[in-house]
């Protein structure tokens, strides 16, 4: 049986992104599908629930921030498996849980949103030990989700000393 090349399969991704839902989702409502900076604009993609996040009590929050966090380790794991590519790079629901911690405990205000944003993209292309670590040795769900949930942590901290260097000011 002759395996197709990584290539043929990440062409035959995109248009599976429109016929299944699952694949939708994964690829951040379709701006994975984008040609270039995938994860960038799956970032982005994330900023518009912010509003509806920032609604909810700190332990709301906290809850989605859970919830969303495993159900990625099985959508990217499962729509991974789907196309026969460890990391696709249009899937970018990890991208969006990286940003929603990065965002945790952030006062409302598009400046906010945007060094929010720029943090966590500095992280997540930087990739500091230990994420660059978990990107290398982390498999399936789990490590497609990893490095993106810990760019968020470091981005959390990091905008957390934003914030309160911000409130000293």
């Amino acid at each position: 049986m002759t395996h197709p090349s990584n290539q043929a399969l990440e062409e035959n991704a995109v248009p599976s992104v429109w016929r299944n839902p699952w694949h939708f989702m994964a690829f951040g409502f379709g701006s994975g599908t984008l040609p270039r900076a995938p994860g960038t604009w799956g970032s982005l993609v994330a900023i518009p629930f912010m509003p509806l996040w920032q609604m909810l009590p700190g332990w709301g929050y906290w809850l989605m921030l859970g919830i969303t966090l495993l159900f990625g380790f099985w959508l990217c794991g499962k729509v991974a498996d789907d196309l026969g590519v460890h990391d696709h790079e249009g899937i970018v629901w990890d991208e969006m849980v990286g940003m929603w911690i990065t965002l945790w405990l952030v006062p409302q205000g598009w400046e906010w949103l945007l060094v929010g944003f720029l943090l966590f993209r500095f992280f997540d292309i930087l990739k500091p030990w230990p994420i660059s670590w978990v990107d290398r040795h982390v498999h399936g769900g789990l490590g497609i989700m990893l490095d993106d949930v810990l760019a968020g942590v470091f981005a959390w901290l990091a905008m957390q000393a934003v914030v309160w260097g911000w409130h000293f000011v």
